[in-house]
């Protein structure tokens, strides 16, 4: 099965990937060269798929590859992930007709021309990977969750690449403490992702339905289970349900990328870092996103090498 996808508006396909390769190995999403491949969860049927992209940033083609798959139920469920993982749906002309009146904003555009937010495909992938990352960078954080992947998920080889499916949340529920240890893990973080995959399976955290609710409701549910506060519920917001108005304020690197381009060598407190992102409306979430690019490329800059 081959599907071929098209952006609204610029996608620049390096830029947009880059973060798959920016803190370490990823063995969930791989990208090899041009080629992203990623293993797609059909009911009990794992499918391994890659995507090569074609054209310019302006006209940018995606061409997703299913070996051996067929039927629309396939069709529609790898469609709905390759467009998450490539942004493919934030309204990008919209944030730059907006982002050209910021001053900082403004400068940002020309360098990252193209670049999107990647969205997480499923809850459970996206809320383990921000338990993991607490308090550690993230380098770290990728090296953790590679080792739970290879421990928790399940391999598919195809064409010579291995490529992993993350972990289903009955296999994190069974999980136990001191495994999760070994895996270089806090005994609390080994439980709250424990805790989590136990209350998916149990039914007490429907995502389904999560995904679906107001803002102010996901908050509520996610910060109401132990070890998630604001901070992961609102990347939650940003980068699973792919939420335009979400600024995550208490987000270290946010506020360093915020003190960076706004602060003039303040450090800006998390109410003053949102009412300025309160002015972006329905783009504070691309807006964030480029901040945090920007100041990775002044890093760059500063120590003479790309970003």
């Amino acid at each position: 099965m081959k599907i071929v996808l098209h952006a609204d508006g610029p996608l620049d396909v390096g830029a947009t990937l880059g973060r798959y390769r920016l803190w370490g190995e990823d063995p969930v999403n791989v990208l090899d060269g041009d080629v992203f491949r990623r293993v797609l969860r059909q009911g009990d049927r794992l499918l391994p798929y890659e995507v090569r992209s074609s054209g310019s940033v302006e006209d940018a083609r995606l061409t997703v590859d299913v070996p051996g798959a067929r039927g629309a139920a396939v069709g529609d469920a790898v469609t709905f992930e390759v467009r998450r993982l490539f942004g493919l749906d934030f309204d990008l002309p919209g944030f730059y007709r907006m982002a050209k009146a910021d001053p900082i904003l403004g400068t940002l555009l020309e360098p990252l021309y193209g670049m999107r937010p990647t969205l997480a495909p499923t809850a459970l992938e996206m809320l383990v990977g921000s338990i993991t990352a607490q308090q550690v960078n993230l380098s770290f954080a990728f090296a953790c969750r590679a080792r739970l992947v290879r421990r928790y998920g399940v391999a598919v080889t195809t064409d010579g690449a291995t490529i992993w499916a993350f972990p289903e949340a009955a296999a994190l529920a069974g999980a136990r403490v001191r495994e999760l240890r070994a895996l270089k893990y806090s005994t609390r973080k080994a439980e709250y992702i424990r805790d989590l995959a136990r209350a998916m399976v149990a039914g007490t955290l429907d995502v389904e339905t999560l995904v679906a609710a107001a803002n102010a409701e996901v908050i509520a549910q996610l910060t109401a289970l132990r070890g998630l506060g604001r901070w992961t519920a609102d990347w939650f917001l940003a980068r699973c349900c792919g939420r335009g108005d979400v600024c995550p304020a208490g987000d270290l690197a946010v506020r360093k990328a915020f003190d960076h381009h706004y602060g003039r060598g303040r450090t800006l407190s998390e109410e003053a870092i949102r009412r300025r992102a309160r002015a972006w409306g329905p783009y504070q979430n691309l807006a964030v996103h480029y901040l945090l690019a920007g100041m990775r490329l002044s890093a760059a800059r500063a120590g003479g090498g790309t970003a």
